[in-house]
């Protein structure tokens, strides 16, 4: 009798250990009553079945709720409008400017050397201040005359192989950073640093880096060196005694960095002029008006408002990122009397707020004028106090906002308005039913940035004067290169009148 009552005793305490445990499970991953309200939950896995596996801006789409939780106690806060992104990570940075732990990214494919995923801290504080010493206003001025040449490069690509237009737009991006960053020109799409930048094994990564790094130390040794971000942080690793494996990461990163995100945003930019033709017409106009037949240039900044807006426009319509690198608050913290934990991994849903209807009237379409009274640069428009009069969220906010927006602008402002200078951006037919082909600007690549999936479009020379023209100017410009097509000398200065506000 003794032993049936153990038993019994044993097996109600062992049903009610089951029961608390089984309780306890069905609280993993449900949102508790001091977080803000969202999307329904499911025991254990949280809100992670509606993160879709492809297509990141249908999560952008999605989301209308602040806060959403992660699995266990990790919450993830997903900011999904500016006023709240304005408040927690501009105004509240001192907490809000750490990265989640990123055990690949960071740990095994860089090293922990990666500053776009390292934590808040004493050695990411110090890479911030030498960023902003090679990508300064000042300083980023001495680099317009690659910006020039490589627009002009890019217009050449254009006339010989149209095509093949998204492989020109990636190697003048690439060939630009990698000017800005070590010196040197990328001169075709098939140059290995194009092939290999993206590699994702840090062992090959690390070797590309430094061997990029170690290769300006060198040309600066033997007074070769052309000016550049990278010639600059050697000087300040003279002064201040930091690493090599930093210097050469952090030259790396912008180098990544400045690259793809720009040339996402140009394709998109191109596939807008096939979808929306009146624009592109509204735009010549303008350039046509303003610069007749001569290129324009950074002089012509002023009188383009249409450009200017076309390049606002295109940060926002397609912005290659679509909820950006997570922050992570390092202390508790309280938002519109809700609890955000400490730890927690806070994104920007940059494409949400850029397509929000409330925000932007008929978000997907492609319309320059809706900035027709904003004359802000990107770094202006970020810091306005007045959320509502920010255009895009494309680079980020806080202190970890990239630094080289003024960088981007200009290469956009010049990519852009030479190429509807230059040519007309016809759609493609359909051989076979002899109909026009639209792109669906819905259909996007899986990836780490968001842009169109390939696409078909007839890129022409509007006329024949503006073929030879384009054709002028870049043989031109090939008289200050070798036989390599690198430059001869560093460039002199250009004189551009100060455009800019800062």
């Amino acid at each position: 009798m003794e032993t049936r009552k153990d038993l019994l005793f044993l097996f109600v305490l062992g049903s009610a250990a089951f029961a608390v445990v089984f309780w306890k499970t069905t609280k993993v991953g449900r949102r508790p009553p001091s977080w803000p309200p969202g999307p329904p939950t499911l025991p254990l896995i949280g809100n992670l079945h509606q993160i879709p596996r492809h297509n990141l801006p249908e999560m952008g789409q999605r989301i209308r709720s602040d806060i959403l939780p992660g699995t266990g106690r990790r919450a993830m806060v997903v900011l999904s409008s500016g006023q709240a992104v304005k408040d927690l990570v501009d105004k509240r940075s001192a907490i809000y400017s750490s990265r989640p732990d990123a055990y690949i990214p960071q740990d095994i494919a860089s090293d922990g050397l990666r500053p776009l995923f390292m934590e808040y801290g004493k050695t990411w504080r110090m890479v911030r201040k030498l960023a902003h010493s090679v990508l300064n206003v000042q300083v980023a001025r001495t680099y317009v005359p690659y910006q020039d040449l490589e627009v002009k490069a890019m217009l050449m690509g254009l006339l010989e192989s149209p095509s093949d237009f998204v492989n020109h737009i990636r190697r003048y991006t690439m060939s630009l950073t990698t000017q800005l960053t070590f010196g040197h020109r990328t001169p075709t799409s098939a140059d290995p640093t194009l092939l290999e930048v993206f590699d994702e094994y840090h062992e090959r990564e690390h070797a590309l880096f430094m061997k990029l790094f170690l290769c300006a130390r060198s040309q600066l040794q033997q007074g070769t060196a052309m000016p550049c971000c990278c010639i600059d942080l050697l000087r300040l690793q003279k002064e201040q005694g930091f690493s090599d494996d930093i210097a050469c990461y952090m030259s790396g990163s912008l180098l990544q960095a400045g690259s793809e995100t720009t040339a996402a945003i140009l394709i998109g930019f191109v596939q807008a002029m096939v979808v929306f033709p009146e624009v592109a017409a509204k735009a010549q106009a303008e350039i046509d008006r303003v610069c007749g037949d001569r290129l324009p240039d950074l002089n012509d900044f002023p009188d383009l408002p249409y450009i200017r807006g076309c390049v606002k426009e295109s940060l926002r319509w397609m912005p290659a990122v679509t909820l950006g690198v997570p922050h992570a608050v390092t202390q508790d913290d309280s938002y519109l009397n809700y609890h955000i934990p400490k730890g927690s991994a806070v994104l920007i849903n940059v494409w949400g707020i850029q397509n929000d209807p409330a925000r932007h009237t008929d978000p997907r379409r492609f319309d320059p004028s809706r900035w027709a009274a904003d004359a802000q640069n990107s770094a202006e428009a970020a810091n306005n106090p007045d959320v509502s009069k920010r255009d895009h969220f494309a680079f980020g906010a806080g202190r970890r906002i990239c630094q080289g927006m003024h960088i981007a602008d200009r290469s956009l402002f010049l990519a852009i308005s030479r190429t509807l200078w230059a040519f007309d951006f016809k759609r493609a037919v359909d051989g076979r039913t002899g109909k026009e082909m639209v792109p669906d600007t819905d259909d996007l690549m899986d990836g780490l940035f968001t842009c169109p999936t390939p696409f078909k479009c007839n890129i022409m020379p509007r006329s024949s004067c503006k073929d030879l023209l384009v054709r002028k100017e870049w043989e031109s410009a090939t008289g200050l290169l070798d036989e390599n097509l690198q430059w001869k000398a560093a460039p002199e200065g250009l004189v551009w009148r100060d455009y800019e506000t800062q």
